[in-house]
């Protein structure tokens, strides 16, 4: 049971000597904390025989009161403490010893606030310089693999462009024949009200074009292969592969790196050509049983879109695929040695990848729209 006397620290008659009396322990903390945070220095004395009860709690507030190493002196050279509370002093005491500074409590305000973006800045651009490097590093090895061709790796880049493309084909498909369905749901009951129903072809036929199906794609192998690689290249790391390669004079980023970003590039254009026909189809579906659109009409308004609309949305395509495949590559490079590290940058390369993908596709919109393509 708790004491009805919380721990005080009394001052002595010469001012300058405090004497701990009451109870140290746990269920006083808050009280014991604020009276230790009243003194805005340690005491030249200190005097322990005045406390009842003890815990660790109340040791280690008095250990940040006068310092470790002077309240062992102190426990050691009290006669009248208890045997039980001098053991814990000093057992509390070398448990301290060598800890530093306590770090302090945070602050909360505006000035809080502040650091932490500030922090959050500087984390950025720091990844930002990394993955710029990363992305040097692969370039100049392309490039010299691209001039050597006893390097390429042909059959781990057919391996990776099965995985990452082939096995995506059904998502992907079936994700975006569901989106251009609601989309041209949305249009045909919008457009309806203005007798404009027909239009709902144009709108599903110019949104996947420039926009949803390279971008669907894209966060879809951002979610799929960028975990992917992060994940398969973590575990190397963790398990010493990575370094394994080093020591035998190998490119870890030659082998593991070079295949799977070429192998993204290569397939997401290819995936998202897919993309726009399954959209479409979803579109097409939906202006035929609900808005009456017949077949030939939907195949001639298709037919009439400029090209240059297709080619809006599929030149971001390779863009989008090296990004993905290098964010990817490079959180698995920085993973550690466990578990835990490793899921976490799996997690970071995943909202990285989407982040920068939506970021890149916006401004590409923007650019397009100002030259008028």
């Amino acid at each position: 049971m708790a004491s009805a006397e919380p721990g005080q620290l009394r001052t002595a008659e010469d001012g300058e000597t405090l004497q701990a009396t009451g109870d140290w322990t746990l269920p006083h903390y808050g009280a014991l904390r604020r009276v230790t945070k009243a003194r805005s220095s340690a005491p030249s004395q200190l005097i322990l025989d005045g406390i009842q009860r003890l815990d660790t709690a109340g040791a280690t507030l008095l250990a940040e009161l006068v310092g470790a190493e002077r309240l062992r002196r102190i426990a050691e050279t009290s006669p009248d403490i208890a045997p039980a509370h001098r053991a814990l002093l000093i057992t509390v005491a070398d448990a301290m010893t060598g800890c530093g500074v306590l770090p302090p409590e945070p602050r909360r305000g505006p000035l809080e606030l502040l650091a932490r973006m500030g922090l959050a800045l500087t984390d950025a651009a720091g990844k930002a310089r990394l993955l710029i490097g990363f992305i040097g590093a692969v370039l100049v090895c392309a490039g010299r693999s691209l001039v050597t061709p006893r390097r390429w790796r042909f059959s781990a880049l057919l391996h990776h462009m099965e995985s990452t493309g082939l096995n995506a084909v059904p998502i992907v498909a079936l994700l975006t024949f569901a989106v251009g369905a609601v989309i041209a749901y949305l249009g045909a009951t919008v457009l309806g009200q203005f007798g404009a129903s027909v239009y709902t072809i144009n709108l599903v036929a110019y949104s996947f074009l420039r926009e949803f199906g390279v971008l669907i794609t894209a966060i879809v192998l951002a979610g799929r292969t960028a975990s992917a690689f992060t994940a398969h290249l973590g575990a190397m790391n963790a398990n010493e592969e990575l370094d394994a390669l080093r020591a035998q004079g190998l490119d870890p980023v030659e082998l593991e790196v070079l295949p799977r970003v070429l192998a993204v590039v290569l397939m997401l254009p290819l995936l998202s050509f897919i993309a726009v026909l399954a959209g479409l189809a979803g579109g097409g579906l939906i202006a035929l049983t609900v808005v009456d659109v017949p077949l030939p009409l939907f195949i001639t308004v298709i037919s009439e879109v400029p090209l240059n609309h297709y080619l809006a949305g599929l030149v971001k395509a390779p863009f989008f695929a090296f990004l993905i495949a290098v964010i990817g590559c490079l959180e698995g490079f920085k993973a550690g040695g466990s578990a835990r590290s490793v899921g976490a940058h799996t997690t970071s390369s995943v909202v990285q990848s989407i982040f920068v993908v939506i970021l890149l596709d916006a401004l590409a919109a923007m650019y397009f729209m100002e030259i008028g393509w």
